[in-house]
């Protein structure tokens, strides 16, 4: 059985996770690549960062992008989220807080899911450099919609 989820379950699936596929628009071509998210609920903002290059640049040109994050056990029993917003890229102590936002958030999230214990970032990311701040960006949600589909039990 397909279905349509509500907000409230798209929202779910989006901060119950925290890898998703980024979508965004690069000289007039979709890009699509695998990032490590953290979803701030009481802002409604995806953050994120990344090294300077391909992404943040296409960004920067382009602002509209959208994370696709999906929860799969089979072919027949799947839910899946499609966050549409805006890139917004922050710096200062702005970047920093969000930052270290994504980085509690993104480790409680590991530990619940994987129970695993983790004490630093680069333990589930390879992408920090010491000597150099990665750029920090958030992505305003405007739109969330979601899909499930659930084997339907013949016993029922």
């Amino acid at each position: 059985m397909f279905r349509v989820l509500n907000e409230k379950e798209s929202i779910a699936l989006l901060m119950l996770n925290y890898i998703g596929n980024l979508s965004y628009i690069f000289r007039e071509k979709p890009f699509v690549v695998p990032i490590t998210y953290f979803f701030d609920l009481a802002n409604n903002v995806i953050i994120g960062y990344s090294a300077e290059g391909h992404k943040i640049n296409a960004m920067r040109k382009n602002n509209n992008v959208s994370l696709s994050v999906s929860d799969l056990e089979s072919i027949n029993d799947w839910k899946s989220v499609l966050a549409h917003g805006t890139f917004q890229e922050l710096s200062g102590s702005a970047a920093k807080a969000k930052l270290h936002q994504f980085s509690l958030g993104v480790k409680d999230l590991i530990i619940n899911k994987e129970h695993r214990k983790l004490d630093y970032i680069s333990e589930f990311s390879s992408k920090i450099d010491k000597d150099q701040m990665p750029v920090v960006f958030q992505i305003k949600v405007n739109e969330i919609t979601g899909r499930m589909r659930m084997r339907h039990n013949s016993e029922d």
